[in-house]
């Protein structure tokens, strides 16, 4: 019955939050950080990164970009909870439709988890093929913290595969080429944008290292999950 209780317990540890409170994120932000670029040419540098990394994943994963709806249907199903209690849910309001005659209840999307892969079959990929979209999101239940924002930006990108594709092996040359990628955009920044080079901060390490988060607990039993995502960078700066 211990041992039992032992598995639960790393299985809730594996998946447990991460910074939930604002005490305890004062003490991991810096209070003297300055930019070393200015706000005009910092929403430049957004901007050619961002093309850069997309036309790169683009590249290296035979994707295709297409867009992602901001509002879907509530009865449509596509949109995602991100939980399973349903405690964190999206945005919802009725539009009029018609003067009121056809109403509809909308929501504004969470994720794109089950419309990307609706969108596959509606674009008609093949294996191998796939789509890339820079998701914008709205989760207005979350902790906002250095890491999350009640707005969402970010990249969702789905691909179909073969059954004979389904293995560690094609996973770790998948996430290969996305890390060759954002190695890639570092290398590009640098260059388009030199006082980015003032700060002598650690290059992004060539390769990556894979490890499974059991393998991590069982290197750092007594340590956090956070704790224990911190102490493996210092031994492998790209896990």
């Amino acid at each position: 019955m211990m041992k039992k209780t032992e598995v639960l317990d790393k299985k809730a540890d594996l998946a447990g939050p991460g910074i939930g409170s604002y005490e305890e994120l004062e003490k991991v932000l810096p209070n003297d950080y300055r930019p070393l670029l200015d706000p005009k040419e910092t929403q430049r540098a957004i901007t050619a990164v961002k093309r850069f990394i997309e036309d790169g994943l683009c590249r290296e994963l035979n994707l295709m970009r297409v867009e992602v709806p901001l509002i879907v249907d509530a009865e449509s199903g596509v949109n995602d909870y991100l939980d399973r209690d349903g405690s964190r849910g999206p945005v919802t309001f009725r539009i009029a439709n018609d003067h009121g005659l056809h109403p509809i209840d909308g929501q504004v999307v969470q994720a794109a988890t089950k419309w990307k892969r609706v969108a596959l079959q509606q674009f008609g990929m093949k294996p191998g093929e796939g789509l890339v979209t820079d998701m914008r999101a709205v989760r207005k239940d979350y902790f906002l913290d250095h890491d999350h924002s009640a707005y969402v930006d970010q990249w969702d990108w789905e691909k179909v595969i073969t059954a004979e594709e389904r293995s560690l092996d094609f996973l770790t040359k998948t996430v290969e080429g996305i890390w060759k990628v954002l190695k890639g955009a570092e290398d590009f920044a640098l260059d388009a944008f030199p006082d980015l080079k003032k700060r002598q901060l650690p290059r992004l390490p060539e390769k990556l290292v894979f490890l499974h988060a059991e393998e991590i607990l069982d290197r750092f039993p007594d340590l956090p999950r956070k704790a224990r995502e911190n102490a493996i960078l210092q031994e492998h700066p790209a896990v």
